[in-house]
């Protein structure tokens, strides 16, 4: 699906994810009054990550404020809110934490709209950091994003850079759904390879950190072919489509990544042409393998595209444990086992 860009006579400037995602609620914010913005520290404190800084400051208490540490009264709040008119975006500290409130987003949230014979919706944003690479041990670092898209109602996204964190977040709080907005923590301030032990690089340096100032979007349930290539299709989403490149590069495969940004709805369409075109496919994320997205995107694939496979679809996942601080870096699906895949897809 094509991806909508910005005015051409739009100013870019670089921008971390952080910077990225601060600009699109402040552009929504100046855009349409109904826009508001709430959770844990989000007001004066700006956000653990200081994603919300400033936002305060320029829009007001009434706009942009701080909630009680009860997740399940903020997202329950953000329901009725968005019910009577308005357009929350609340931010849940960490994805970890989200668990108080899945009955809201479960059985309010997403059901809202079916149960009301659409009179009533529920425009609401829930932005969660999520994933590891961080020490976050197993109460910081989890992905949980499978467990949302098993709900009828609600929509899953996951960003891998600046310019497209902007444009998706945007386009979510624009949405009349419920939408669950994934931001992996590790790729806030640069892309990241899976190599811990190397220096950070900074979205400043890095084509996907110019970010346009103003208003644009990037389609909800749109894919992007964030590499080319003829050997191998690589289906991820997140910090593991830079770990996936990074993989590729070493292993000198040929590897076309597939970022689907949109994690569900998703965009069958790309990954059905791809894997048919390079006959060969990977699946990549860091959440736990057993019942992960992983599975339902393999499951896809062979539905969609078995008689174009000429070899089995491999899987890279997290292990079936709680993610472990002291064994941060063996537990991450970093480089080495993507590229281990790559070759075993290959035949190598």
């Amino acid at each position: 699906m094509a991806q909508a860009s910005p005015e051409p006579s739009m100013n870019t400037v670089p921008m971390t994810m952080i910077q990225a995602l601060r600009s699109a609620m402040d552009v929504m914010m100046e855009r349409d009054p109904d826009v508001v913005v709430f959770g844990q520290d989000v007001g004066y404190f700006g956000g653990v990550f200081r994603v919300t800084e400033g936002l305060q400051a320029k829009y007001g208490k009434s706009r942009c404020f701080d909630a009680p540490i009860s997740e399940g009264g903020i997202v329950g709040c953000a329901v009725g809110m968005g019910a009577y008119g308005l357009r929350p975006v609340v931010e849940i500290q960490f994805a970890d934490y989200f668990y108080p409130a899945s009955d809201q987003i479960v059985s309010e949230a997403a059901r809202l709209r079916y149960r009301s014979a659409g009179d009533f919706t529920a425009p609401i944003t829930i932005r969660m950091p999520c994933g590891g690479g961080i020490y976050g041990g197993q109460t910081h670092s989890q992905s949980p994003e499978a467990l949302f898209t098993h709900v009828c109602g609600i929509r899953t996204v996951m960003p891998s850079n600046p310019y497209d964190a902007k444009g998706l977040l945007i386009s979510s709080i624009e949405n009349n759904d419920p939408v669950i907005f994934l931001e992996p923590k590790r790729l806030y301030n640069g892309p990241f390879d899976g190599h811990h032990d190397r220096p950070v690089v900074p979205w400043s340096k890095h084509e996907m950190g110019n970010v346009p100032e103003g208003y644009y979007t990037v389609p909800l349930e749109s894919a992007k072919v964030f590499k080319p290539g003829k050997d191998v299709t690589v289906i991820t989403y997140g910090t593991m489509v830079w770990v996936t490149e990074c993989a590729a590069r070493e292993t000198g495969i040929d590897a076309e990544i597939i970022d689907l940004r949109s994690i569900w709805p998703l965009d069958l369409e790309t990954i059905v042409e791809s894997v048919k075109k390079t006959r060969r496919c990977v699946v990549v994320h860091e959440a736990t393998r057993t019942s992960g997205f992983g599975a339902e995107l393999l499951s896809l694939v062979q539905e969609n595209c078995f008689y174009h496979l000429e070899a089995p679809i491999e899987r890279v996942a997290g292990y079936d444990t709680p993610y472990p601080h002291a064994q941060e870096w063996a537990y991450f699906p970093g480089p080495e086992r993507v590229g281990a895949a790559l070759k075993r897809a290959m035949g190598d």
